[in-house]
């Protein structure tokens, strides 16, 4: 009944001809408030990313997409978004309640990114377009991460435009 149930589903969102036929997927860059439990694609302290891995996503989530993208007729961009840096980039070491990113982190965390963009597309998933975060302002209970528009403007001009351009990816949207 539970695969029929997500047939159903992904019909009525995605299909063009019997659904609303969504043309672009949003998911999330790592854990979100909707992941049972938080996690990252790198070992704690990572600063490197050296441990960079999807394979959490293989379970779950790259299959669903993949599903959407059948259901949508074999061609669905995706729009990406963090909620949080890993734990150990922010000021409160927490991925939860808010907390701002450390200037130590912005490349590392920027070079995250174009990781994750290229993880993705090796899955066989285009990405459309990012957004830095996730409602920037909002401490929430759950992943989050607070930025300015400052703030974010800064990030975007002098780390992830630039690191995105030299990683290959400059062609993206970026999303403020």
């Amino acid at each position: 009944m539970l695969k029929q149930k997500q047939e159903e589903l992904l019909k009525s969102y995605y299909d063009p001809t019997e659904g609303i036929g969504y043309t672009l997927c949003r998911t999330t860059i790592h854990s979100c408030d909707f992941s049972k439990e938080s996690y990252t694609y790198v070992s704690d302290e990572d600063k490197e990313l050296k441990t960079f891995n999807i394979d959490h996503d293989k379970e779950f989530r790259i299959p669903m997409i993949k599903k959407a993208t059948e259901a949508a007729g074999g061609t669905l961009p995706l729009y990406v978004n963090p909620w949080s840096p890993p734990a150990f980039m922010k000021d409160t070491k927490n991925m939860l309640q808010g907390g701002k990113l450390l200037p130590e982190y912005y490349d590392a965390w920027a070079l995250y990114y174009t990781k994750f963009i290229k993880a993705y597309e090796a899955e066989g998933m285009p990405i459309w377009g990012l957004t830095i975060q996730n409602e920037p302002m909002a401490t929430q209970r759950w992943e989050s991460c607070i930025y300015t528009a400052e703030e974010e403007r800064d990030f975007l001009k002098n780390h992830l435009g630039p690191i995105m351009e030299r990683e290959g990816l400059g062609g993206k949207k970026i999303i403020v």
